[in-house]
């Protein structure tokens, strides 16, 4: 049965999507851990978390574009595999949905690293021009992305972490801390 969704859930929803598109924008222009960037675990949080899913692969796709206004680009098919590697976690987090408790989140997540890592990879190999377009070039492509296939997973699960630990804060914290005292 699909809950009820009203204007005011649509508008909070707009409101989330705004505020996780800012925060995934600042965490990419700001000097960063290679690799560790928020935006497939808020596209993750915004697919499995908003009423209106949809909105989710907003989050992705709006980062992204915004800041590639002010980091150096890349070819635009390396972005756009970029773009459409970073919904997948806004999918499989709408997904996800169906299962309550974190295994559903984890697993989706490390999925979307994956797809993230093997997507974006061949992309850099078929159109940078850095590899050889041949089968050699494309395991040197590979080889030489693996030591931020760690960083990517790691990054992922921890922003997610902090992006679920602290929508439990907001929705639980207030009711423990009455309790508390």
């Amino acid at each position: 049965m699909q809950p009820t969704r009203t204007r005011a859930d649509f508008w909070m929803d707009v409101a989330l999507v705004a505020f996780l598109i800012g925060f995934d924008v600042t965490a990419r222009i700001l000097p960063h851990v290679p690799g560790v960037w928020p935006v497939a675990a808020s596209a993750l949080f915004a697919g499995r978390m908003l009423r209106w899913p949809l909105l989710a692969l907003i989050v992705p796709v709006g980062a992204v574009a915004l800041s590639n206004l002010v980091l150096p680009g890349d070819h635009w098919q390396v972005l756009a595999t970029v773009a459409a590697a970073l919904c997948v976690p806004a999918l499989l987090g709408w997904l996800a949905r169906r299962w309550s408790g974190a295994a559903p989140t984890v697993a989706a997540l490390v999925a979307s690293s994956l797809v993230f890592f093997a997507a974006t990879n061949f992309a850099v190999w078929a159109f940078d021009g850095l590899y050889p377009n041949t089968l050699q070039g494309l395991i040197d492509c590979y080889i030489a992305a693996l030591p931020f296939l760690d960083r990517t997973v790691f990054g992922d699960l921890a922003w997610a972490a902090a992006f679920f630990g602290g929508a439990w804060l907001v929705r639980y914290g207030p009711a423990l801390a009455r309790r508390a005292h």
